[in-house]
């Protein structure tokens, strides 16, 4: 006699979740693009690990200085006000180098369109 084929229960899970959960992270692949776009010359695995911490702990410290300026501030957006603030403290900003100098040469036209204020015709300004 032939059978009817039934699929097999699957068990079920039962309580919290096993994972803990992670913090995120700066992508490897990101990172190590952009740290061999400027060093130009073969890194061994055991400095890229280096350089991948170094990236996150620079991260979380970046992170968790433009919360409290922010929340100095009495806001709970960070704004441009606030990086600016911390490249000024970095030591980036100055008033010899402004933020939109650093922005002109470091970042492609897209974004500066987008950072940096343009009058156009009709006495408009964008963005």
């Amino acid at each position: 006699p032939v059978q009817l084929l039934l699929p097999k229960p699957v068990p079920r899970r039962s309580g919290p979740s096993q994972r803990k959960p992670r913090e995120p992270q700066v992508a490897r692949s990101l990172i190590k693009e952009v740290f061999s776009y400027f060093v130009k010359m073969p890194v061994t695995r055991e400095a890229f690990k280096i350089v991948e911490k170094c990236s996150e702990k620079y991260f979380k410290q970046l992170s968790s200085d433009l919360e409290a300026y922010t929340s100095h501030a009495g806001r709970k957006t960070v704004e441009m006000a606030d990086v600016e603030m911390l490249m000024r403290r970095q030591g980036l900003v100055t008033d010899k180098m402004p933020m939109n100098v650093l922005i002109e040469r470091h970042l492609p036209l897209e974004y500066r369109k987008l950072l940096i204020p343009v009058a156009v015709s009709g006495n408009k300004v964008i963005p």
